[in-house]
């Protein structure tokens, strides 16, 4: 299934749980209530974290929803970010080879990790589907960073390779948008670029999360970022060096992660940074920027001036 967080003009602008289902959504809420049934869950995290008998009575709903023809077209929709309420949004860095020569030749790399490494990605700084994100004033080297994102659908502490996908419910897509200048500076100073990692919308998430019955094999996924209508990077999830397993393993040894807690598995290669011609690449206010799954899902988000 496809779990959405979405606001529905005609109803209002409180944000409601949807399930996508082609071209349509339906309103679980709205859709339980018009067929006398009982309400599965009343958020994307619900449904993510109470158990298989709630993904099920949901697969109930939306096969009489759709029999009822209670559905709306997704066009007119406003997706969010389909959890907006994480206890953590975690962020794995440096888990691609050519990502980290990448960061090496632009001096972003002191050390050659040997193990997982990760960082924390405000929740504040989330935004959604078709939002505006400004480009800070005095930064020119705001970069793309498409990325796989998992959700973790029971509290997960001490967690085995061999068991880690229990753990995982659910994935979606994230860009982890990065001021270079800043995170440059943050390097040399020796801290671990929080800043260049969490202005105001440097979080794009979504337009929904898929169950993990969904894919065959997140290992297997094309990831791109498109700006203007023009490619700029292609990509494998294959490429991590670290999978799922390898990072709740590792980081769930002291590090509780709790149900709905996002875990983005880092930047691929092609990022603007590690380009000859990079500065002609770097966001500027007017980009529109879309990247994707391929033949899953896109998530766009269009750059503007600050105010």
């Amino acid at each position: 299934m496809r779990l959405a967080s979405f606001v529905d003009p005609l109803k209002g602008n409180d944000a409601r749980f949807g399930i996508v289902s082609g071209e349509n959504l339906v309103d679980v809420v709205a859709a339980a209530d018009a067929l006398h049934r009982p309400v599965p869950a009343i958020s994307v995290k619900m449904a993510l974290t109470t158990g298989a008998h709630t993904l099920a009575a949901l697969q109930e709903l939306v096969k009489a929803a759709k029999e009822q023809k209670l559905v709306r077209p997704i066009a007119g929709v406003k997706f969010l970010p389909p959890i907006p309420d994480p206890s953590k949004f975690f962020c794995v860095g440096k888990n691609n080879k050519k990502h980290r020569e990448e960061l090496a030749a632009n001096k972003m790399l002191t050390e050659v990790p040997n193990e997982p490494t990760g960082f924390i990605k405000l929740t504040s700084t989330m935004s959604g589907d078709g939002d505006e994100v400004a480009r800070p004033a005095g930064i020119v080297k705001l970069d793309y960073e498409p990325e796989l994102c998992y959700v973790v659908g029971k509290r997960a502490h001490g967690v085995k390779k061999a068991e880690a996908m229990e753990y995982i419910s659910g994935f979606t897509l994230t860009n982890d948008v990065s001021a270079r200048e800043i995170q440059q500076r943050e390097v040399a100073s020796g801290s671990r670029f929080w800043t260049a990692k969490n202005m105001p919308g440097f979080a794009p998430v979504g337009p929904f999360i898929l169950t993990m019955d969904e894919v065959p094999d997140t290992d297997s996924l094309w990831v791109t970022c498109d700006v203007n209508g023009k490619q700029r990077l292609r990509s494998n999830t294959g490429d991590y060096l670290y999978k799922i397993a390898d990072v709740l393993e590792h980081f769930s040894r002291y590090v509780v992660f709790e149900p709905g807690d996002l875990i983005a598995m880092g930047a691929p290669s092609g990022v603007a940074v590690g380009q000859p011609n990079a500065d002609e690449l770097y966001l500027r206010p007017g980009d529109d920027m879309v990247i994707a799954f391929e033949g899953l899902m896109s998530l766009r988000t269009r750059i503007v001036a600050p105010n």
